[in-house]
């Protein structure tokens, strides 16, 4: 009987044990997961390479220098808000990254290869409003420096829903009436052209996110998790392109689908960086510059977008420089053009000023840059700018991409207007009409300009 007992006692030790074991086997499979993730279960503070303490808004938005690995700390709920980016099978024919290209992108965009996007960057995308609501046509832009990429990309779409797709009248019902599927193809439409533009109409290199990673971190590359598993694609066709696009739009407007990184790292592709190292000046060597803690896209991007050419200014043609360098500007008028004023811009210097490359493009449609602010200008007449008769007075739509705005705000503008009925305007108004930053834009271009903002309060 004894014997008996002393067995069963055994026989439950080695059960606890067993069941001891498999939790602990448990433990050490979730303790991987975390740790593949960098979301390291103990809660301290990462350092940087001084030891100085730093914080999780610095790491992200802050320097954009990847966390050392074995010093994550839980992150805060924002920044788990940003889900896996979609990604593709491997075995799709196409063109594994590696480590010397990933160098050379980090290089083109950061200056080195060392800094990572942030938090604001990995989470835009190309999503447009609800189909349903007045501004069906437009994106919604999130804040960072990826937010100018994301309305000169809003200039495209609106080429092409007013000016290029097939069986659409050109007016401004039209625009407010597109479905979920008209929506998808204007966004296909507008990438693939913006990059087969870039890549000289020859070819447009596309990049998505595979399942394999292709690259491991050195002591001179940071990986981010991401770019390592880039896979490119070529294509010698603007159609073929568009489709492949068209196919695997999730991959750009998804949410964490890091859309516009995508865009971005396609854009560079595209063009190569031989053509890029022809297209920069001595003023411009990276494409993304430092700024309040975040990055800022140069103008040389913007352009590239808008142009297809990376040109750091905004003048016609090539000027000389103050150490009579020879700096590159733009050298062809665009389908979509730009503006730009600030309240802190120097009238006199003619190496500042936006070009007639750019201010008279071959559609109405511009890119503004207000104050640092980005918006989009357009008209749905395809002859204004092609027929004098027309700019004497015409209606302009504008949208400024706030989340506070939910819908166009429409102007009329009047070009021929005597001075006493523009002095009449500002004083019905006030004073502080006559200082409108949208105003003040519009007579870059149309300089003698009056504004009626059609019972909007005008933007300050």
């Amino acid at each position: 009987m004894d014997m008996e007992v002393l067995g069963q006692e055994q026989s439950s030790e080695q059960l606890d044990l067993e069941e001891i074991s498999r939790k602990i086997s448990f433990l050490d499979k979730w303790r991987e997961i975390f740790s593949f993730h960098r979301l390291g279960t103990n809660n301290t503070t990462p350092q940087n390479h001084e030891g100085n303490h730093i914080s999780a808004d610095e790491n992200e938005d802050g320097t954009g220098i990847p966390q050392p690995k074995g010093q994550g700390h839980l992150p805060s709920s924002g920044l788990c808000s940003i889900p896996n980016p979609s990604i593709i099978s491997s075995k799709l024919g196409s063109l594994p990254i590696s480590l010397a290209m990933a160098m050379k992108l980090r290089q083109i965009l950061f200056g080195n290869t060392i800094h990572v996007f942030s938090y604001n960057w990995k989470k835009a995308c190309f999503r447009f409003h609800d189909p349903s609501s007045e501004l069906a046509f437009t994106l919604e832009v999130g804040k960072g420096g990826a937010r100018s990429i994301q309305m000169a990309v809003q200039g495209s779409i609106i080429k092409y829903l007013l000016f290029t797709r097939k069986g659409k009248d050109c007016n401004f019902g039209s625009l407010c009436e597109i479905s979920k599927k008209e929506q998808e193809q204007a966004l296909a439409a507008a990438l693939a052209g913006i990059l087969w533009a870039a890549g000289a109409a020859q070819k447009a290199t596309i990049c998505l996110v595979s399942e394999d990673t292709y690259i491991a971190s050195t002591p001179d590359y940071s990986v981010d998790n991401f770019t390592e598993r880039l896979q490119l694609f070529e294509f010698l066709e603007k159609e073929a392109a568009e489709k492949f696009i068209y196919d695997h739009l999730q991959c750009f407007r998804g949410e964490g689908s890091h859309g516009v990184i995508l865009f971005l790292y396609s854009l560079i592709f595209s063009r190569t960086f031989e053509r890029l190292q022809m297209d920069l000046d001595g003023t411009t060597t990276q494409l993304l510059q430092p700024n309040a803690g975040g990055f800022l896209c140069r103008q040389a991007v913007l352009n590239m977008i808008l142009t297809g050419r990376a040109s750091p200014s905004v003048f016609n043609g090539c000027e000389k420089g103050r150490s009579q360098e020879t700096l590159h500007g733009v050298l062809t008028r665009s389908d979509v053009g730009y503006l730009r004023w600030g309240k802190d811009a120097l009238e006199d210097d003619r190496l500042s000023q936006v070009g007639s490359m750019l201010k008279t493009p071959k559609l109405p449609i511009w890119l503004c840059n207000i104050n640092g602010n980005y918006s989009i200008l357009f008209c749905t007449n395809r002859q204004l700018l092609s027929d004098w008769k027309m700019e004497r007075l015409f209606d302009l739509y504008f949208y400024s991409g706030r989340s506070s705005q939910k819908k166009l705000v429409h102007l009329t503008i009047d070009t021929h207007s005597h001075h006493w009925e523009r002095d009449q305007q500002e004083e019905k108004h006030g004073p502080r009409r006559r200082f409108s930053p949208v105003e003040m834009a519009i007579r870059t271009k149309w300089s003698e300009a009056t504004i009626n903002w059609n019972g909007t309060i005008p933007f300050f």
